[in-house]
């Protein structure tokens, strides 16, 4: 086992194809967790007794775990040794779904969701541990190939939970994952490198420091603000799209999970992403992606107001294509500011988009009540006009994209 100390980070262990691989489908296992409720909200609120709004609550808990768990533990990597906390991590997650899957209650069952969102997030924790282990000169592509395994599992994982459902009922998915997570664990235990921090701040410096960080770095800000506002159109779309294609082109659930495979044809972009980045391509790949998505909002809208199907699954490849890309290449500036501070700079970063993500969630159900799908794709599309505006009054230089404060 490979051991990497903090105090010589640019002594390099390499990254190898099959642990790219194991990093990849690692995150995506793990965030997939996140996503499973989603699409069985219809059958666990009655089996649980919980109606109108506080159905709700089967969702919601689950992503404010992972969102205390963005805040509260992922800057630990930047103090903890990487693989144990990562593995206990995992071990949280498995407990969380085994406790989901025996639930009979609504109390319990939510409580378990909480504690499987909230160690879900040693997804955030690998990503900046694989920056560790590769040169920057291959940064980008690595961060890209592991984001591809990420998005993958959030894409699959609505359309894995309903198929498991309507032949094993909706526990079946929980089991399933619990059982992976048991095989992620003991793969994980095998392959992963372990990391030790340098010694010096403690945990309630280490989470001060997430905040200065953010305040203080101009492109930290600026990488956060772009993909919080992408967040923010992904999630609108994804919580809006299910409605419109029931009502509108009266898909059934599995004509729903059909169209939701198709969008993670997007999740190719974060390869290309990634080498985009390692060639120094980050000021027009950023330009490309945020004006991406104000093209699929329009082509969305567009096709939604037109009945035509094809056009709207071309919009959501070009959104979810998008929203890879600005990731990737936003990943790619923040980990190469300060390397023994990654932990806590994924930590604000990804705390600050997920908070974007929620809020699109919030909007997409508001715009759908009150001016239907066009409303809705009006909402993103402006969004995506705010993003690219303060794209463009970025300062023009290296050092700006490289992350110089």
């Amino acid at each position: 086992m490979t051991d990497i100390d903090s105090n010589k980070p640019e002594a390099f262990t390499g990254m190898t194809p099959a642990l790219t691989m194991v990093f990849a489908v690692a995150c995506g296992i793990m965030v997939a967790n996140l996503y499973y409720a989603q699409a069985l909200i219809g059958e666990i609120a009655p089996a649980l007794g919980l109606h109108g709004s506080t159905a709700g609550a089967i969702v919601t808990l689950t992503q404010l775990g992972y969102g205390a768990g963005l805040l509260l533990i992922v800057s630990l990597a930047d103090l903890v040794e990487n693989r144990r906390l990562i593995l206990t991590m995992v071990a949280g997650t498995t407990l969380g779904l085994i406790g989901i899957f025996f639930s009979q209650g609504a109390l319990g069952f939510l409580v378990f969701s909480f504690v499987t969102g909230f160690c879900s997030v040693g997804a955030q924790i690998m990503v900046p541990l694989a920056a560790h282990l590769v040169p920057d000169a291959k940064r980008g592509q690595v961060i890209g190939n592991i984001m591809a395994g990420l998005i993958t599992g959030i894409m699959l994982a609505r359309p894995l939970a309903s198929g498991l459902a309507s032949l094993a009922g909706w526990r079946a998915i929980f089991a399933v994952s619990a059982v992976a997570m048991v095989a992620l664990a003991l793969l994980l235990a095998k392959m992963l490198p372990e990391r030790r921090p340098s010694p010096g701040l403690g945990y309630g410096q280490i989470l001060a420091s997430s905040f200065r960080l953010l305040a203080r770095t101009p492109a930290i800000r600026r990488r956060t603000a772009y993909q919080a506002t992408m967040f923010a159109i992904f999630n609108l779309f994804w919580t809006a799209v299910p409605l419109v294609l029931a009502t509108r082109f009266a898909l059934g659930q599995g004509g729903i999970a059909m169209f939701a495979l198709a969008g993670a044809g997007g999740a190719l972009a974060a390869p290309i992403a990634g080498r985009l980045g390692d060639r120094g391509y980050i000021r027009i790949g950023t330009g490309v992606a945020l004006g991406g998505a104000v093209l699929a909002c329009l082509i969305a809208g567009w096709a939604g107001a037109t009945h035509l199907l094809v056009m709207l699954a071309a919009a959501a490849i070009l959104l979810d294509a998008a929203t890879q890309l600005n990731q990737v290449l936003g990943q790619r500036v923040i980990y190469s500011i300060a390397p023994d501070a990654r932990g806590r700079i994924n930590a604000i970063y990804m705390t600050v988009v997920f908070l974007g993500g929620a809020a699109g969630s919030m909007l997409a159900s508001v715009s759908l009540y009150r001016g239907g799908w066009t409303a809705t794709m009006a909402v993103g599309g402006g969004l995506a006009v705010v993003a690219f505006a303060l794209f463009l009054t970025e300062p023009r230089g290296d050092h700006i994209l490289s992350g110089a404060a």
